[in-house]
């Protein structure tokens, strides 16, 4: 799988800007983020799946005003990309006060904690650094989650899914469009040693069929969150409750209006840095 690799250049030059970038960048499908030390963002897409004008157009729409942005690309090399990320970027990470510590094979002298996951990031997103993946964390590790039947949405590295099944959910599906964070999700789960969980590649339509879920999780984007929301909430059990994040606190009002069409309610609301998440219960 070829990859090609962008060096951006913000101006100003600040993490805020940074964030906002990757995830307007992930919408533009490129899958992978790595911060330099001079602080530009390194960032990874499938040769296949770039498109110029598509990524004019996600930088066109940049939401931070009075920001320049600028990048350079190449092909990408083949590198171990573990190695990249310890060099450069994951380091372990405790949610909450010592209730949850992230950390790879690499890492020595972690922190203890309640729940200790370990994963191998490669070139798959979610290693608890970013703000919305740690804001469904914190929310997992506050919910009731015993004996119940768990869907991770978009799952990148199923490090959600693998906190599920450890606070007690019966079982947990990952599902995820990209087959690097299909193979990843298989290792990291093979990694932490959890069993009753199902990984599958594909989209919203990989729902059709599925027994009713009782938590789903969606850390995503608005527009996919908006487009798909409806087919989380035919699978979600009555009572069942769907937490989204992967956008920023401005968008809550346009995505709880699509939730309540739906019969959703807004249970609990957290935000970090310009990101949130939303936890809705069904109603019906």
């Amino acid at each position: 799988m070829k990859y090609l690799e962008f060096i951006f250049k913000t101006e100003p030059c600040a993490q805020v800007v940074n964030d906002v970038l990757c995830a307007v960048l992930g919408d533009a499908d490129f899958e992978s983020f790595v911060e330099q030390e001079d602080g530009t963002v390194a960032a990874y897409i499938q040769t296949a799946d770039f498109d110029e004008k598509k990524l004019a157009e996600a930088l066109a729409g940049f939401p931070l005003p009075d920001t320049c942005i600028t990048y350079t690309w190449d092909e990408a090399e083949d590198r171990d990309w573990n190695e990249e990320w310890e060099k450069n970027f994951f380091q372990p990470i405790v949610i909450g006060q010592n209730r949850c510590v992230v950390h790879s094979t690499f890492h020595h002298d972690v922190p203890q904690a309640d729940y200790d996951i370990v994963i191998n990031p490669q070139m798959a997103f979610g290693t608890g650094h970013h703000q919305t993946t740690g804001l469904m964390m914190s929310e997992l590790l506050d919910m009731n989650l015993v004996g119940k039947r768990i869907l991770d949405m978009g799952c990148g590295t199923s490090i959600l899914a693998i906190l599920a099944r450890m606070r007690g959910a019966k079982e947990c599906v990952a599902i995820d469009i990209d087959e690097w964070c299909v193979r990843n999700s298989l290792e990291n789960i093979s990694l932490n040693q959890v069993d009753h969980m199902e990984v599958l590649q594909g989209d919203a339509s990989s729902l059709k069929g599925q027994k009713p879920f009782d938590v789903i999780l969606a850390n995503i984007n608005r527009n996919i969150l908006l487009r798909d929301m409806h087919a989380y909430k035919d699978c979600l059990a009555p009572g069942g409750e769907l937490l989204i994040s992967g956008f920023y606190a401005e968008d809550i009002p346009l995505l709880r209006q699509e939730a309540h069409r739906l019969g959703l309610e807004v249970a609990d609301t957290h935000e970090n840095e310009h990101w949130a998440m939303v936890r809705f219960q069904s109603n019906r």
